[in-house]
């Protein structure tokens, strides 16, 4: 992923949002997270008083883009609304996911907050399947700790196979580390493989008959995986950004739109619909996600912190998860 140079803004799709460059070498991230996890924190220590500030075009979303300067390098963030999801049930959704997909970022910066990150972590697993250029930054680290919560950085390192980075953005603890761990990924220096999330074999097996086609039809502008994904759901709201980002309405291509029939009919013929399609989707994310978690955080017995994980294994349970979710 890369901005044209010369661009001023995000090219074919009209987010109404304007990157405010200063040298055609500044690099863009945005800064993705769930509600109240020290985004906006992060954001603020990182641009100062370098900042912007307006609307999503034709939504009542607010948007924020700051600068900052390391090494001579600049580097403009652009901070998301904050959402839970990216499956684009809300205007703060589509905001956010239109970004990440088609906004044409150098890279993404996904906050997490340290106290409560198995919930966090569908959110990453979302962006890690629109873009392997993603730094993941846990956040809150002071709060976690005064609940007797540890997080190992490395071993969330390895398990998601991108750059991790743990901060305490309010005292500007690890805020360097982070800007460094960008630069080593602008730099092509970033580890492993980004943990992908693995589907009901069903659904795999849709993925398969698409990707070829894929390929073929959309370039290498988006991770068609994810692009496979977001034509079984038949999202219409995508549907329309990615129409104005390609310039034309890929389903309807003839490869395309019977690659798609056949996946939907394979399917069909397995007993999914729409519905569940999914919500296999979603389960499928939090299972992973609390797998992930279950590996690296580590919570002593008798602390206070207990009532807020069983909280967090209400909301990313396989039975009760899904229907908060959705």
């Amino acid at each position: 992923m890369g901005l044209t140079r010369g661009s001023t803004g995000l090219g074919a799709v009209d987010t109404g949002l304007v990157i405010q460059r200063l040298t055609n070498s500044d690099r863009v991230y945005a800064l993705a997270g769930n509600p109240n996890v020290g985004k906006s924190t992060v954001f603020n220590a990182l641009t100062n008083m370098n900042q912007h500030t307006g609307n999503w075009s034709g939504k009542t979303v607010a948007t924020a883009q700051g600068r900052c300067v390391r090494h001579g390098e600049g580097m403009v963030f652009v901070d998301l609304p904050g959402t839970y999801s990216l499956l684009a049930h809300s205007a703060e959704e589509e905001a956010a996911r239109d970004f990440l997909c088609f906004g044409e970022a150098d890279g993404a910066v996904v906050v997490c907050d340290a106290t409560c990150l198995e919930r966090n972590l569908n959110l990453v697993l979302q962006v890690l399947e629109i873009t392997p250029r993603t730094v993941v930054c846990v956040n809150l680290l002071d709060e976690a700790a005064k609940k007797g919560i540890q997080v190992d950085l490395d071993a969330l390192e390895q398990s998601l196979g991108v750059p991790v980075v743990g901060t305490s953005a309010r005292s500007g603890q690890g805020l360097e580390e982070l800007l460094c761990r960008l630069g080593q990924m602008a730099a092509g220096r970033a580890p492993g493989k980004p943990l992908q999330v693995v589907y009901p074999q069903v659904v795999e097996d849709g993925i398969s008959l698409l990707l070829p086609v894929l390929r073929q039809a959309a370039g290498s502008r988006l991770n068609h995986r994810w692009l496979a994904l977001r034509l079984l759901e038949g999202d219409e709201s995508l549907s329309r950004s990615l129409s104005a980002y390609l310039g034309e309405d890929l389903s309807r291509r003839p490869e395309v739109e019977e690659t798609l029939a056949a996946a939907k009919d394979l399917l069909a013929q397995r007993g999914w619909g729409s519905q569940e399609l999914e919500e296999a989707i979603v389960n499928a994310i939090v299972v992973t996600a609390e797998s992930v978690a279950s590996g690296v955080v580590y919570i002593p017995e008798g602390s206070p912190h207990s009532l807020d994980r069983r909280l967090d294994r209400l909301f990313t349970s396989r039975a009760t998860g899904i229907p908060v979710m959705l």
